[in-house]
Formats: C-alpha cells, structure tokens, sequence
C-alpha cells in the first residue's frame, strides 16, 4: 500500500480500518481477539483492541497505542496499520504476543481535540494510585493563568493571536523561559475549562489503558510499548521520549536504538504521564519484568523558541474557541486550520516523512528489543 492511504480522514473511518486488522492478525496468532470498549456518554466512542498471547510460550509482547491525545491518533492509527502489514511477518508467534489499541480517547479523536470530552489530558491523568490527583501544584501555571484560561469570544484572531504573543513574550521574560515550559509541561488540576488540565478522578480511557498494562505485564516477562504521537520535537522528524525511570542514559538510548532525537523527562516535573505509570507500576509489582515503554512524536512546528510560542498560542486559541466560540466564521476555520497543522497535517510531504521516520523507529527498537 501506497504509505499515504494509511492515512483517513474521519475517526470512524480510522476505526473501521483498524478493525480489519484483526484478519492479518489472525494469519499469525489464530487466537487473536478484537474487543470493543465503549467510552464516554456516546456508546459509538470506542477503545478498540486486538490481544493475542503467543502460541507456544509468553516470552515477550509487542504493544502498540494511540489516540491518547485524541487528534494525534489519527497519525498513529496509520503507523499501527503500516506496522501490521509491513512487519507481522518478521516476528514469531510462538514466542511473542502482540496488543494493539486503537483511540485511547476517542472523543477526542472524533472531534478533533486533544482532550476528553470533560477537557482533561489522558496524558496528565494517569496515577499508581488513582485518589492521589495532586491539586494546587502548578505554581507557573497560576502565575499565568490569565494566559491558559478561555476569556471571551474570539473577535479578531489576527489581533488575538498577536497580543497573545506579546503576553507569551512578556511570561517568558517574566518567570523565564523554563516558567513557561513548567507550566504547560506539568499539567493542572485546578482549572476545569483551562488548557493542560489533568482532571479531578481518574478518566474511563486511563482506568482502560491502567488495566491493559497490568495485563501485561503479569502476563509477558518482557514488554515492548510504543505510544504514538504529533507536534513535539524537529518538524517531519520522529523523536523518543522516554521516563527518567528508564535507567539509561540520553546519549546510551540514542545509541541503542540508533535515533537521533531523544528526551528524557523527569516525573517530579510531568504528573500523570502514562508512561510513567507504565513504570512506576512495573517498579512496584513487577520488578522482574523487562520494559521499554516510549512516545513517539512525530514533529510538526519545529522543536525551537518561536515554534513552541506557536503550539502554546494554538492550543491556548483552539481552547478559547471550543468553549466561548467565534464571532466570525473565518477566525474559527482559521483555528481549526493551525490545530490541524500541529497535530494532523494534510501535507503529502509530512506524512509520508512520518511513514518513514515510524519505519526506522519501529525496526530500531523491535531489532534491539530482539523481536524482529
């Protein structure tokens, strides 16, 4: 298949493509299953997941997600659909088991947000212990609170977008530029309507993802996750990131998986991560198990100053008009125009970048891991 038709163009489009999955999965694993979850207050919003053990012996699982950040999954649906048809054919099922997730939030993805439908980011919602939501703990974020909270309609976004630049501008002379970075980076969970927000309880898509990884982990000495993701990092480049629970070293990963573009991030600064849940559960239950478990971000804006003062403007605007609107047609297409160019764009040249950077990722890691 041309690399480009992975890509579609609606969320039910995209479920209906990976549901057909399940016939190529079953050429290698026969007992595979495709479940069906529902999520959220509209029963057509759907997990879905294609699960097999391995045949003969559970020496090790390849697990794939997407969708977390709604809009970003419509990207990894396509790298899920390409891995499944390109790669199947290179890994034993006797040995390995295979997992496969198609929109953690499926709201989200649907309606082309990043968020759930009660505007909370899975990727800040994910806690060992579900009662522990921290609360008030994002003192950069209440600094600039101003900035990060819808405040009005928008009325002309050429004026909007530029004061809200100068406001951004003036933040990062402020607190500095590491501030803002904290604010966005850490999540809140004060603001109900305000960008980052992680929530108050535990989202149904998080208790979902929380149960597969138990799953797996008592189930595979050995996992191997790859979460799929948009917007961070060099533009039309792939990027791995990766908790600072994994013991190597930047410079050793960027080694051992031959992939220039490497972050590590430390859970004190970036709450709720499920990833980091990932391992923090694997410490505390598991410690047996072998685990690697990464994003893996396709860029979009570029990984420099201005470009990261544009993605905090879109996600800041696309925010403002989801829940206040527009007073003209023209600023709100224009909004939903840059949100589609930082998660999911439409250019032939980006996406086809993304097949090929998913491809090295995706033969790097699985040869390393021993998979393949």
């Amino acid at each position: 298949m041309n690399n480009i038709n992975y890509f579609t163009a609606s969320y039910e489009e995209s479920r209906t493509e990976f549901r057909k999955l399940l016939e190529l999965v079953k050429r290698k694993w026969p007992n595979a299953e495709l479940t069906t979850t529902s999520i959220g207050r509209d029963e057509d919003n759907t997990i879905d997941t294609i699960y097999a053990e391995a045949i003969d012996s559970n020496n090790q699982v390849v697990f794939l997600t997407c969708g977390e950040h709604g809009i970003e999954g419509y990207a990894g649906a396509a790298v899920i659909r390409m891995f499944t048809e390109k790669y199947l054919n290179q890994i034993n099922p006797a040995v390995t088991g295979i997992c496969l997730i198609h929109a953690l939030n499926p709201w989200g993805m649907k309606n082309y947000r990043r968020v759930t439908e009660n505007n909370v980011d899975l990727n800040r919602n994910c806690f060992y212990h579900p009662d522990s939501i921290p609360l008030d703990i994002n003192q950069n974020y209440e600094e600039q609170k101003e900035l990060f909270l819808p405040n009005g309609k928008v009325k002309d976004i050429k004026k909007e977008k530029t004061d809200l630049y100068h406001q951004l501008s003036r933040g990062m002379a402020d607190q500095g530029y590491q501030g803002i970075k904290k604010a966005k980076g850490m999540g809140q969970y004060e603001f109900k309507k305000g960008v980052y927000y992680g929530g108050v309880i535990e989202e149904e898509s998080t208790a979902y993802l929380k149960q597969m990884q138990r799953e797996i982990l008592s189930t595979f000495p050995h996992v191997v996750h790859m979460d799929w993701h948009t917007a961070l990092g060099p533009e039309k480049e792939v990027t791995l990131v990766i908790s600072e629970h994994e013991p190597r070293s930047e410079e050793e990963i960027k080694e051992d998986y031959k992939l220039e573009n490497i972050q590590k991030y430390s859970p004190k600064k970036v709450k709720g991560d499920s990833t980091n849940h990932f391992y923090k559960l694997k410490n505390e239950e598991f410690p047996d198990t072998q685990l690697f478990s990464a994003l893996f971000e396709f860029g979009t804006f570029g990984a420099d100053r201005e470009a990261e003062l544009r993605e905090i403007s879109t996600i800041i605007l696309e925010n403002q008009l989801y829940w206040e609107g527009a007073e003209r047609e023209e600023d709100r297409q224009w909004i939903l125009k840059e949100l589609n160019n930082m998660f999911y764009p439409s250019e032939e040249e980006w996406r086809s970048a993304v097949m090929k950077e998913a491809q090295l990722a995706v033969e790097s890691v699985l040869r390393k891991e021993g998979v393949i």
